[in-house]
């Protein structure tokens, strides 16, 4: 019998805090062991500007959400939910942002 539980995302905020798009950023970077100016490079704008968006400094456009997922070859969803969250969480702290692609 396992009775191993599985650590889930909420479990993960419940101890952690709230994952933030700088926060998602930067560990997405760091696992791939890439330097902030290699990776600034990749996704196409200033080291400093990484830096800034890492560290919580700044936070993205819509748009540029959009460049960054594609640049990472990755589904918008998830950053733009990230991305959101943050913004929203700097108005209301209790409100949660869910993202679902439209079904046609």
């Amino acid at each position: 019998m396992n009775t191993k539980k599985h650590y889930t995302l909420e479990d993960l905020e419940r101890d952690y805090g709230p994952f933030t798009f700088g926060e998602t950023l930067e560990a997405y970077r760091l696992a791939d062991e890439i330097s902030l100016k290699d990776f600034a490079k990749k996704l196409g704008m200033s080291p400093q500007s990484l830096c800034d968006l890492e560290k919580g400094r700044r936070l993205p456009s819509v748009d540029r959400v959009a460049k960054i997922a594609k640049k990472l070859q990755e589904p918008i969803e998830g950053w733009l939910s990230l991305a959101l969250s943050d913004m929203v969480r700097a108005v209301k702290p209790n409100l949660k942002v869910e993202i679902t692609r439209k079904i046609s």
